[in-house]
């Protein structure tokens, strides 16, 4: 698991690698990864956006932006927890995610919440530094 905590909000991930979505002789690998959303701040917030950063193996890169996560922007009290499961297919056996959140507080105001970088590598390889 892969955690980081920005502004008492932390985000924890868990990927994993499905090789049943997956299609090696055609360059298609294919991850799940779950997120964890707890809020440990005094403040209600909810999700607005998200941004990604995603890098595979041979270094190219995809950027992705867009409202909420899988089709919601949930809104989390303090105290509470958001969890989702969404997935991405890369073109190699290795790679890695980063980004991050744009939460609304109930004040209006705006924060980002970092999500941790996380490794995409084929169970039982020799993980590839990216």
């Amino acid at each position: 698991m892969y955690l980081e905590t920005t502004h008492d909000i932390s985000v924890n991930v868990l990927p994993v690698y499905i090789d049943e979505r997956s299609d090696p002789e055609r360059n298609l690998y294919f991850w799940a990864y779950q997120v964890t959303i707890q809020n440990d701040s005094k403040d209600t917030v909810q999700l607005l956006n998200r941004y990604w950063h995603i890098t595979d193996g041979n270094g190219a890169i995809e950027e992705v932006a867009g409202e909420g996560v899988v089709g919601e922007q949930p809104i989390i009290a303090p105290g509470e927890q958001y969890e989702y499961t969404s997935g991405c297919p890369l073109k190699t056996p290795s790679g890695i995610m980063v980004g991050h959140y744009e939460l609304q507080i109930q004040n209006g105001a705006l924060i980002k919440v970092a999500i941790p970088a996380f490794s995409l590598d084929l169970p039982d390889a020799n993980p590839l530094y990216n």
